[in-house]
């Protein structure tokens, strides 16, 4: 689609340059997000035996939800609206789960960080659109093929 996306148009994990010199790693098509992970001995200084290689993050759920919990009255959790304009690089953060959907992580620096979304939100709809029921990967796809500026209502769960 473009670099505004919030994942990679390829299977493979894309490096974009960050603040401070540093690296950012981009997703990949499916949604999943990568870090880098060297193997080997850390003091070696072969470069043959520490490559790095790229693996998905555990979720970032205590425990399974269902939609019926996320919708209970007088649950455990409230709404929250959140307007994410996508910068060059993209949206800012990573959708996983299978009904209900829930954000996996949140790029520090991106739009999203900077709208106040945080990691273990579950995400009810897109642009007033339910997505409660929808799979990461349609969800996803729905953020990526619409309109830059994303209307989100989340579930996050109270304090007590």
């Amino acid at each position: 689609m473009g670099p505004r996306t919030a994942v990679a148009p390829s299977k493979e994990a894309k490096e974009v340059a960050g603040g401070q010199g540093g690296a950012r790693l981009r997703s990949c098509s499916d949604g999943s997000i990568y870090s880098r992970r060297r193997v080997g001995p850390s003091n070696s200084s072969s470069s043959s035996s520490s490559s790095p290689v790229l693996y998905n993050p555990k979720s970032v759920l205590k425990r399974p939800v269902s939609t019926e919990e996320l919708q209970r009255p007088g649950g455990p959790y409230i709404k929250k609206t959140f307007t994410v304009v996508g910068d060059a690089v993209g949206w800012g953060f990573v959708v996983r789960g299978n009904r209900p959907c829930h954000i996996q992580a949140v790029e520090p620096c991106g739009p999203a960080a900077a709208a106040g979304m945080k990691v273990r939100q579950f995400v009810v709809s897109l642009n007033r659109l339910s997505v409660l029921n929808l799979d990461y990967r349609t969800v996803s796809h729905l953020i990526l093929t619409g309109p830059r500026t994303v209307v989100m209502e989340v579930m996050e769960e109270t304090d007590h």
